[in-house]
């Protein structure tokens, strides 16, 4: 009996050396990413043989895209706008291609140009001489805010004092007057926004910039759609918020195999109920999403297979 619990032992032994150490590359705690990038970690943890998966706090998708160049067994929340830099080496990967490729389409990522009452801000033009976050450095925040600024026709170095803040950070500095206005791109409801939202004494106040998307589109190619924040999502919002949305991707590298690939996307369209009970973003994670163009990196062979089996052809 005594050699046969040896045995049992080793063999679990054995088999947990060759499970597969995933990290899952998400965004600040304040974000959509972190905690869905939890909920991602615990069903492929629990349901994918071999794998174990974790969640792991980041400076966003730029941080994110640059983990996946490395090479080694990241699993990548990324901008589809920061993603396409990545793969053509440009922007913030300059000389530095990643070998990324899209597993899935996750859910739309909303562009939240916030501010409150007493800024003297209700328009894209009133930043101007404003102190303004355009997010975290090593974001996908800070380069899509960087694009909408632009398209607003403003300089983002001469027309506005600058800070590079994440989501928290940003909700805690415009609640201390530290800041006038900050820039976000992430699902609906950002936690960090709805704090500031139901903060005492607070009126939030949501910037429409809808109307730069065609210009944002004519320079960096069709990433871009005009949106819509409705104003139930915020507590305050006097009205819906007319916004520029892009597509969320999960990535890898394409020297992950087929076979782990194609697991990870079954997992996450089986267990997506799970996924649902960590934030509701998730409910937008829809095979009706999933279309050759919807991504503008190459898809990875295994996340192909998958949705080959489902009729959808992504080559």
């Amino acid at each position: 009996m005594r050699f046969i619990m040896r045995v049992l032992a080793l063999l679990l032994f054995a088999a947990a050396a060759q499970a597969q150490n995933i990290s899952i590359a998400t965004g600040g705690t304040g974000g959509v990413y972190y905690p869905l990038g939890g909920g991602m970690a615990a069903v492929l943890s629990k349901y994918v043989p071999g794998i174990q998966a974790t969640a792991e706090v980041t400076g966003g998708s730029v941080a994110n895209l640059q983990l996946i160049g490395t090479g080694k067994p990241y699993l990548g929340m990324t901008m589809a706008d920061a993603t396409l830099d990545a793969y053509k080496g440009e922007d913030k990967f300059k000389g530095k291609p990643v070998a990324v490729r899209t597993l899935l389409v996750m859910y739309p990522n909303r562009m939240h140009v916030v501010t409150i009452e007493g800024t003297g801000i209700n328009s894209m033009k009133d930043l101007k001489g404003k102190r303004v976050s355009t997010g975290s450095g090593g974001s996908a925040t800070e380069v899509m805010a960087f694009r909408v600024i632009e398209a607003a026709g403003l300089d983002k170095d001469k027309d506005m004092r600058r800070e590079r803040l994440g989501v928290a950070e940003s909700v805690d500095a415009i609640k201390d007057r530290k800041i006038d206005a900050f820039f976000w791109v992430g699902g609906l409801p950002t936690a960090a926004v709805t704090d500031l939202a139901n903060t005492p004494g607070v009126k939030i106040k949501m910037i429409d910039h809808a109307d730069v998307v065609p210009a944002m589109n004519k320079k960096y190619g069709n990433l871009y759609v005009k949106d819509t924040i409705t104003k139930d999502v915020y507590r305050g919002m006097d009205k819906d918020n007319q916004i520029a949305t892009v597509n969320n991707l999960l990535v890898a590298n394409e020297n992950m195999d087929a076979k782990t690939a194609y697991s990870i996307v079954k997992a996450v369209f089986d267990h997506k109920d799970d996924l649902v009970r960590t934030h509701k973003e998730a409910e937008n994670i829809k095979l009706d999403n999933q279309k050759k163009d919807a991504s503008p990196v190459p898809w990875h062979p295994g996340a192909v297979k998958y949705f080959a089996e489902k009729g959808i052809k992504l080559q």
